[in-house]
């Protein structure tokens, strides 16, 4: 059977083995080594929706085919997969490029994939066309005109949640959205604020977990590496700041309150204890009503999307619990369902 995406192929392991093919890009190839000392190969595949690293033992008969794959390739994989404890596993396997209908539909990823990230992006345009503080909504603007192709292609992690392509704008817009929630059951919270924070709290992983023009791998650089996204983020905000405050706009913005230096503070503020603590790579905590509605709404919008993983790819314990994913703090028990009034 063809799977139409790795998401979809993980639903289909986890109800057991199975054998298909799958549209993915290779992104990776690693020679590692365990920890008794046998050798294997690590490929790691990506698509829109998800990504899989294998274990090719060298003892395998499709260990040279393997082997002879180039990383960025983009290729049908054909295998007899199974979901375990140890995560996606893959026997027989055997590859063929792809046609260029495949490799067109496969970088879209896939009409539902793509309304729903386009359906993001515009949300996010749409908190910004709604700000009232004239400083926050030009910076927001500067942000999505100028880097609006790098921010819509980067993921928001690695491996955590949101760790596709296009995972950058998917959890920013919901950041925005439980933020804006947050806010308006705290009137007295500066809503621009908190939704620029949430704009500009992840924009330094456009650098630190950005994806190719025409890939799906996250990409190292040394700038991520170096500085990682909170810095990052900090010097955004600050080169596109110099960017709108012309002279001009100075003038104009002169007599607003709060002054627009403190503006600028309090939205560095807020990209600097997004992460809540210090252990979790913050330079400090939040400390504004604003801070913590951002780190909280930060932190709702990542579990969600853990939970929704963990639903759809962690080990069945049982009919009702998945086994834990990493970030969360146990198994995944599948939630209760609404209810449903009597006819």
């Amino acid at each position: 059977m063809l799977f139409d995406s790795i998401s979809g192929l993980r639903s289909a392991a986890a109800e057991g083995a199975v054998q298909g093919t799958v549209c993915a890009q290779l992104t990776q190839k690693l020679d590692k080594v365990t920890r008794t000392g046998k050798p294997y190969l690590e490929l790691t595949f990506a698509d829109a929706t998800d990504s899989i690293s294998l274990k090719v033992w060298d003892n395998a008969a499709w260990n040279a085919a393997c082997r002879a794959l180039q990383v960025g390739a983009n290729l049908a994989v054909t295998a007899d997969w199974q979901s375990s404890q140890y995560g996606m596993e893959a026997g027989q396997m055997d590859f063929r490029p792809l046609s260029a209908d495949e490799e067109a539909a496969m970088l879209c990823g896939g009409t539902e994939l793509a309304e729903r990230q386009a359906a993001d992006w515009q949300c996010i345009l749409d908190f910004i066309e709604g700000m009232k503080d004239p400083r926050l909504s030009a910076l927001c603007r500067a942000l999505t005109t100028t880097y609006e192709a790098r921010f819509r292609r980067a993921a928001a992690a690695r491996g955590m949640h949101h760790a596709r392509r296009g995972g950058l704008a998917e959890h920013t817009a919901g950041v925005m959205r439980a933020a804006a929630a947050i806010c308006s059951a705290y009137p007295q919270v500066n809503r621009d604020l908190v939704l620029a924070g949430a704009l500009f709290h992840d924009c330094g992983k456009m650098w630190e977990t950005g994806c190719p023009e025409q890939g799906f791998g996250v990409e190292y650089t040394e700038m991520g590496e170096l500085m990682g996204h909170i810095s990052v983020g900090i010097e955004v905000v600050n080169s596109l700041w110099k960017s709108v405050c012309t002279p001009e706009q100075r003038a104009e913005w002169k007599g607003l309150h709060p002054a627009s230096e403190q503006v600028r503070l309090h939205l560095l503020h807020l990209i600097a204890s997004h992460h809540g603590v210090l252990e979790f790579g913050s330079p400090v905590v939040p400390k504004t009503p604003e801070a913590l509605v951002l780190h909280h709404a930060d932190n709702i919008d990542a579990k969600m999307e853990m939970f929704r993983c963990a639903y759809e790819t962690s080990v069945a314990l049982s009919p009702a619990i998945r086994e834990k994913k990493y970030g969360l703090g146990g198994n995944a028990v599948l939630p209760l369902a609404h209810f449903t009034p009597e006819e």
